[in-house]
């Protein structure tokens, strides 16, 4: 009895017209032939930058510290510091105004680092880092998002300021190159606090940081009275402190006495910051895992 051996069948080979088909249909379920282009450095920074608006918009809640806030210092401070410091509210208000602005936009500088932070505890860090794209796009997107609301919390300043009764002898340009130059100053700021926001552990540290390095910077300033009223050795402090500089600078555009070499020292200053702080940002953000 003889026994017959079947042969396997060989695999045939996918023939050229196969090819095409295969490749077609898989465009078919991906939508299109050709890949969208990358999108480049400005386009993702400034997607990136409508991120960080969108998020307010979610959640009302983060416009208070642009709203409410700035309202609150201005009310209390003219109100109840107004009449010790200059006689009359009136007359403290026009002195107090610019530092009272100064002081507000500062504050919220920390709030960029908080946000880096908070994506970082909730893994959207990494995915966003995944993503091909500029890879400084984040921090930078996060850096316009927060210019736009150091514009809106400074008109919201000056809006309860005029209501009020202050008025800007350097009048509106003299308002808005003060502006300009604050948000200059702290755009460049938020680089420090970045770095914080990429070392600590957790929003609430970042909070507490921020907090202990600002308010003594802020309150130990000319922001709510001159430094000829405080103490020599306090003195020697008061006039080499960034923020007394910059309120010095500010003051002087809005009353129609701009001094010229407090406004490039500031220039100068904000120049610097980036120079060395954003380097050390943009190092620890490509490194952090």
């Amino acid at each position: 009895m003889t026994t017959t051996t079947r042969a396997e069948p060989t695999p045939r080979e996918p023939t050229r017209d196969a090819v095409p088909s295969l490749d077609a249909s898989v465009i078919a379920a991906v939508g299109g032939a050709e890949r969208p282009p990358h999108a480049g450095p400005v386009s993702a920074s400034l997607t990136y930058g409508w991120r960080a608006l969108l998020k307010i918009k979610h959640v009302p809640e983060q416009l208070f510290d642009v709203t409410m806030f700035p309202i609150m210092f201005t009310l209390m401070f003219t109100y109840v510091f107004g009449g010790a410091m200059a006689g009359s509210p009136g007359e403290y208000l026009q002195y107090a105004l610019p530092g009272i602005l100064t002081q507000t936009v500062i504050f919220i500088t920390m709030y960029t680092a908080m946000t880096i932070n908070t994506d970082i505890e909730k893994g959207v860090f990494d995915r966003f880092r995944s993503l091909p794209v500029w890879r400084p796009a984040l921090l930078v997107g996060a850096l316009l998002g927060d210019a736009l609301r150091y514009v809106l919390a400074s008109a919201v300043v000056l809006t309860v300021g005029v209501a009020i009764g202050y008025r800007a002898p350097g009048g509106f340009l003299g308002v808005v190159a003060a502006v300009a130059l604050l948000v200059l100053f702290c755009v460049s700021l938020t680089w420090l606090w970045l770095i914080v926001g990429l070392k600590v552990r957790t929003p609430n540290a970042v909070m507490g940081i921020s907090m202990m390095v600002l308010f003594p910077l802020t309150f130990v300033s000319s922001v709510f009275a001159p430094p000829e009223t405080m103490p020599g050795w306090l003195q020697s402090f008061v006039d080499v402190n960034p923020v007394t500089l910059l309120v010095e600078a500010a003051r002087g555009l809005m009353n129609d006495a701009a001094d010229g070499g407090d406004i490039l020292l500031v220039v100068v200053l904000s120049v610097a910051i980036t120079a060395v702080f954003a380097p050390i940002a943009l190092r620890l953000y490509n490194r952090k895992t």
